[in-house]
């Protein structure tokens, strides 16, 4: 930058430890800018009669909230909306309360003319089930706020659903195969503009793709079809999006758009593409601040990720507060039929969670017939709460697991928790 270009102050709104986070952050630096973590221990906002003072002072703020994975999105939100009374907010807060429900970003979409599937919300159980005849099966069954494919289940057998699960309200959505390949695409849209795209392929024995499940990716961007690119780009502008990862599949009618993530990582794209959004964010932030970013140095920034933290990140990251579990814990099991609390063992040679088929019975989960697949075992999804903390782990069905503790929770949900092996079961008295 020259030395009369003004420097600017761009604030990461962002209270979890993501890498994406810390990209952005590195990036506005690199670009020649300051940046500031408004981390939990960061935020300060003023409100008195003379007006609204910030602290620390930002000049622009980039909403990074992980919405679908905090206990109070509501809340949440709300800080991002104080911000936008007296600061720029990328992406504006309103417009993502619309883009972090699922149900209401297919609403806005199909109101504005933009391909979706068929989706259905009621708010009784009874209202809901009636209107799965329309559906046909299998059915796709979600959470309308959830992240990483969890709380979604693909549902072929004629058991009741329920309007909630897990606390959230929940809708159905036909279901589009894939065919053989079992893939969609994921778009990413940096200031009405597509940074990178990749195919997502689902993994052995599942109909998602997600890469936090263990979908495999591969490059898109240069052979994008022309269609899917139309079709992501008026998603995120009807939307009112700055930046999105824009989800969509090829149907017999052409493509459609499966989901709008207002906050989408970016590491599965990297991996697949060698391309990352979060230069091009900075570069958003910096000039709608009034500011100025070489183009060159963001192109090149673009084709790096540094998920170092930054100097100015909270105190707390990576550290003492991963949530500490025993040898064995009471966990509270969710699936499609409802709840049940049970004795779980906490196995950290296992690489996946296994479910005792009567478990799994229970919940009224069971391995979709339209992704089973002889060289894997079958799997299910379940929403287990573990130490306060809720997760949605793809548990195998396992006929050697005991009915005392008919789950074992495997790497795959543990990865997050730290493992206490002298620690009893928790709600036992004296512990």
């Amino acid at each position: 930058m020259g030395g009369d270009e003004p420097t600017v102050t761009v604030g990461i709104l962002g209270f979890h430890d993501s890498r994406e986070t810390k990209a952005i952050s590195n990036a506005v630096t690199a670009l020649g800018h300051e940046a500031v973590w408004l981390h939990e221990e960061a935020v300060g906002i003023d409100v008195s009669p003379s007006g609204v003072a910030l602290d620390p002072d930002v000049d622009v703020v980039v909403n990074r909230l992980l919405l679908s994975k905090s206990t109070t999105p509501l809340e949440d939100l709300s800080i991002a909306s104080c911000y936008a009374a007296v600061r720029p907010v990328l992406n504006d807060p309103r417009c993502v309360l619309f883009a972090v429900h699922k149900h209401a970003t297919a609403s806005r979409l199909a109101a504005a003319g933009v391909p979706v599937p068929h989706t259905y919300m009621a708010t009784a159980d009874a209202k809901l089930n009636a209107a799965r005849d329309g559906f046909g099966t299998p059915v796709v069954y979600k959470t309308a706020v959830g992240t990483n494919g969890g709380g979604t289940w693909l549902v072929d057998h004629d058991r009741a659903v329920s309007a909630t699960v897990d606390g959230r309200r929940a809708f159905i959505q036909e279901y589009i195969d894939a065919g053989d390949h079992r893939r969609d695409l994921r778009v990413y849209v940096v200031d009405d503009e597509v940074v990178g795209a990749m195919y997502r392929y689902a993994p052995a024995g599942d109909w998602r793709t997600n890469v936090a499940l263990g979908g495999d990716v591969e490059d898109a961007t240069e052979d994008l079809p022309p269609e899917a690119t139309r079709t992501a780009l008026r998603a995120t502008r009807t939307l009112g999006l700055d930046y999105a990862g824009v989800d969509l599949i090829e149907s017999d009618d052409g493509w459609v758009v499966l989901e709008v993530n207002p906050t989408a990582g970016f590491r599965g794209l990297f991996r697949a593409t060698g391309r990352s959004p979060a230069a091009a964010i900075a570069r958003l932030a910096i000039e709608r601040a009034g500011g100025r970013a070489d183009p060159a140095l963001v192109e090149r920034l673009g084709r790096t990720l540094d998920g170092t933290p930054p100097a100015d990140a909270p105190s707390h990251v990576r550290d003492e507060r991963v949530p500490v579990v025993g040898h064995a814990e009471r966990v509270t099991v969710t699936g499609i039929s409802g709840s049940k609390e049970v004795l779980a063992r906490i196995d950290t040679a296992a690489s996946t969670t296994r479910i005792a088929p009567q478990l799994a019975a229970d919940l009224g989960t069971e391995p979709p017939a339209a992704v089973v697949d002889d060289d894997a075992p079958p799997r299910v999804d379940i929403v287990v709460e573990l130490a306060g903390e809720r997760r949605t782990v793809t548990a195998v069905l396992d006929e050697d697991v005991d009915s005392e503790t008919p789950l074992r929770i495997g790497r795959d949900l543990l990865r997050d928790y730290y493992v206490d092996v002298r620690r009893g079961v928790r709600g036992d008295a004296g512990h």
